[in-house]
């Protein structure tokens, strides 16, 4: 019996998005996308900066609507390398929002407790309810990234992993749930410099760990897993957007963007109003 699938509604098609977008392709290179692009930029620093700061206050105004509504749930996705700007995107983008309606959840290892049981069991805990929006700060893509990386998993776990992804994304939103997942692509000498800015700051150290540099030598390993989960992943329920990182104000341009056209394409509204209020006069 063939089964009806019902989505949430998505934004008018954008020519500068799907461009930056897998596309459905099985064979993705992060090569053929330039970090240092700007294909949302308005043309000068100081524009791009005010457009940021116009679309937080647009993403409040449509996440107070989108609460009310509570027909939808949205959960944004935000994976990248180290310094790829994971916790400024939350800063910029959603610096603006009530802490009532939107929540940004940071992933760590799993702990004894969660390894005991599946891997997305802890991320199911986590996703959006009615009318709340969730930000992702890394998310259950860490498990077909580092375990790949370290070669603790082997590529018959890996495939299984990304079909249950696809899955456990599908079921989300088929029940409501809007995915937009967002790819923060930050080139090799970028990084270097911001690893760099927070040893050279004693202020910023305590965003540099040993660790960083491990991961740094993983580079080539760490975007050959990137390039395989793209491509096997980007679904129409919970598409990728591949991000230009290297300049911090278009990545927030870029994302909020996308953010404010997705709340707008779902025609939200307010419940109507109860009955028993009508007439009611508060007194002077």
């Amino acid at each position: 019996m063939a089964v009806h699938r019902h989505f949430p509604p998505t934004a008018p098609a954008d020519e500068r998005l799907a461009a930056w977008q897998p596309g459905g392709r099985r064979a993705l290179s992060l090569d053929d996308f330039d970090p240092a692009a700007r294909p949302y930029s308005t043309g000068a620093k100081l524009s791009d900066r005010a457009a940021v700061d116009k679309l937080a206050e647009e993403i409040d105004a449509l996440q107070n609507l989108f609460h009310a509504d509570r027909r939808y749930k949205l959960l944004v996705v935000l994976q990248g390398l180290d310094t790829s700007g994971k916790d400024g995107t939350i800063r910029g983008v959603f610096g603006r929002t009530s802490p009532l309606g939107v929540r940004a959840v940071g992933w760590r290892a799993p702990s004894e407790e969660e390894r005991a049981h599946d891997f997305l069991w802890r991320i199911h805990k986590q996703v959006p309810g009615a009318g709340e929006v969730v930000v992702f700060n890394r998310s259950h893509y860490e498990d077909v990234l580092v375990p790949v990386v370290a070669g603790s998993i082997d590529d018959a776990t890996r495939q299984r992993r990304l079909a249950q992804i696809n899955d456990f994304e599908r079921m989300l939103a088929e029940n409501g749930t809007v995915i937009r997942k967002f790819m923060l692509h930050i080139g090799f000498e970028e990084q270097r410099q911001r690893l760099q800015a927070r040893l050279d700051d004693p202020a910023k150290n305590w965003k540099f760990s040993p660790e960083d540099l491990t991961v740094r030598h993983q580079w080539t390993e760490y975007r050959h897993a990137y390039e395989a989960l793209l491509a096997a992943t980007h679904t129409s329920w919970a598409p990728w957007t591949i991000v230009p990182a290297d300049s911090k104000t278009h990545r927030n341009l870029m994302i909020a963007t996308l953010v404010r056209d997705t709340l707008a394409a779902l025609n939200l509204r307010p419940p109507p109003p109860d009955p028993a209020l009508k007439g009611v006069r508060v007194e002077a």
